[in-house]
């Protein structure tokens, strides 16, 4: 028989590990719930506010804009040119960043920190100025004006894949730094060659975050507002474009609603397919908290992706830059710094309301809190995301929860301007108005960054070996202390990286602010 010491230990140990399991849930809920408000709140709300206003009349549902609208040539064309804008400009991204991703990230040589720093200067520029900066270079009087590029869809691509070039190089390099080299080094001692290797071995390994990468620079090229008005115009113009012209310049709420809902529907579409195909590829990965696979870079061996690095640092990204820089110092005909000591004023008549060096200086702070809102909830969503559930139901749950934290990426950030203006006057009936406060850029900002931040985070976090996980629990460590022990070492640099990025976007976004 028991006493009545045995007892109470059996009994301590049983209300303990019933407590256990509850508390584990409800940390659960805590992690899926905190992102969940935000993006009800801040993105799915001021959303469906904007879209009901212009598909309710008189109080009562009316989708006959839809019949209108979709049953026109003119929408059907916008359809066409903002997918194959997603496709072509994803297709170069990924075909010129690949290599990028390898002599950055693989490749240990001089001068690599100023080469990966100078890549991500296009993803800081506004959109705006990326059109006119290769405008500038394109045009009937700039340098490349003979080809007749101007105002044409290869102009609109080139354009897209110099923003969205470092997009793919960060995403891919940040999980092949980690790689473990081992695994190429077999094939090729095996006698593979090193295509072949690269191919059969490292190529596997990285498809995940190949397909993470395509998925955001194609919901960033179909999306693009300021680089199609400025190098396509109406020629060009995508359902993006659309959006914005019917509701700013027409004030046609209808129309824009049902563009809107036509720009979710094909972005689902899209997401639906790139996280079915991820999902087929993903594998757990023997990762290294540091850049154990980088080598030196040789010349002789590497000169195929160093020929194509080389070429696009120098004429898709510096050529354009250099272009502009070169644009700022000419005043008339003449060599001269007068642009810029006028960034200190407020221009001719007192144009601006403030000089530009305040404005960038609120910039900077904007967008270190933009950078600190998407790091926290996207964050939280890659964690939930990376889980590997055995219940069939879970997965299905976590499969649509990470597919609802990228549609900020698929639907117009004129949309979530507006949005934010009709509903955030008095957010959940409290007596603030949240239209006039400096969080609402900001804000605004972070919703544009999160899928960013997802997108960085959880290729790696996916590749972490589940077992390693279990081993450190089964060894008794809790679960804060197994994410700090197994998952944070091996993260650090992904979401250090993530931060950069929501950093850039937040500098350059547009549509919103």
């Amino acid at each position: 028989m028991l006493d009545s010491t045995d007892t109470s230990a059996a009994a301590s140990t049983s209300t303990s590990m019933a407590t256990a399991p509850a508390a584990r849930v409800l940390s659960w809920a805590a992690l899926v719930a905190v992102p969940l408000v935000f993006l009800g709140v801040f993105f799915l709300w001021p959303i469906t506010a904007l879209v009901g206003r212009g598909l309710v009349t008189d109080g009562a549902l009316d989708l006959s804009g839809f019949l209108d609208v979709l049953g026109t040539p003119r929408t059907w064309r916008l359809v066409g040119i903002t997918l194959a804008q997603g496709v072509v400009g994803s297709v170069a991204s990924l075909a010129l960043g690949i290599p990028g991703a390898y002599i950055l990230y693989r490749c240990n040589f001089r001068g690599r920190t100023f080469a990966r720093a100078l890549i991500t200067v296009p993803f800081v520029l506004p959109t705006v100025v990326v059109g006119v900066a290769f405008r500038a270079l394109l045009a009937t009087s700039g340098p490349l004006g003979f080809l007749g590029w101007d105002g044409t869809f290869t102009a609109v691509v080139l354009a897209l894949v110099f923003f969205n070039y470092s997009v793919v190089v960060r995403t891919v390099g940040g999980l092949w730094q980690q790689l473990d080299p081992r695994a190429e080094q077999a094939a090729r001692a095996l006698g593979a060659s090193a295509p072949r290797a690269f191919l059969t071995v490292t190529l596997p390994a990285l498809l995940p975050a190949i397909l993470s990468a395509a998925a955001v620079v194609f919901l960033f090229c179909a999306t693009a507002f300021g680089v199609v008005m400025v190098l396509g115009g109406q020629g060009y113009g995508t359902i993006e474009t659309e959006i914005w012209m019917q509701t700013v310049q027409f004030l046609d709420l209808r129309t824009a609603a049902v563009l809107s809902v036509l720009q979710l529907i094909v972005v689902s579409l899209a997401l639906a397919g790139s996280n079915w195909a991820r999902a087929k590829r993903e594998t757990a990965l023997n990762l290294q908290g540091a850049e154990v696979g980088a080598r030196p870079l040789r010349v002789r061996s590497d000169w195929a992706p160093l020929l194509v690095t080389g070429l696009v640092a120098v004429f898709l990204i510096g050529w354009p830059l250099v272009n502009l820089g070169l644009k700022s110092l000419r005043v008339g005909e003449t060599w001269s710094l007068a642009n810029y000591v006028a960034l200190g004023s407020t221009g001719g008549r007192n144009a601006l309301s403030v000089t530009v060096w305040e404005a960038t200086w609120i910039s900077l702070k904007t967008a270190f809190v933009a950078a600190l809102i998407a790091l926290v909830i996207g964050g939280l969503v890659a964690f939930v995301v990376s889980r590997r559930p055995r219940n069939r139901g879970a997965k299905r749950a976590i499969s649509a929860f990470d597919a609802l934290f990228m549609l900020p990426l698929g639907v117009s950030a004129v949309t979530v301007g507006f949005g934010f203006l009709i509903t955030l006057d008095r957010p959940l009936g409290l007596e603030f108005d949240l239209r006039s406060s400096g969080l609402l850029v900001p804000i605004a900002q972070a919703v544009v960054a999160i899928p960013l931040v997802v997108r960085t985070i959880l290729p790696v976090l996916r590749a972490i070996d589940p077992r390693q996980r279990e081993v450190a629990a089964t060894l008794g460590a809790p679960p804060w202390r197994v994410t700090a022990t197994v998952d944070w070492p091996i993260t650090a640099r992904a979401l250090g990286l993530s931060t950069g990025m929501a950093f850039a976007v937040s500098m350059g976004e547009f549509g919103a602010t």
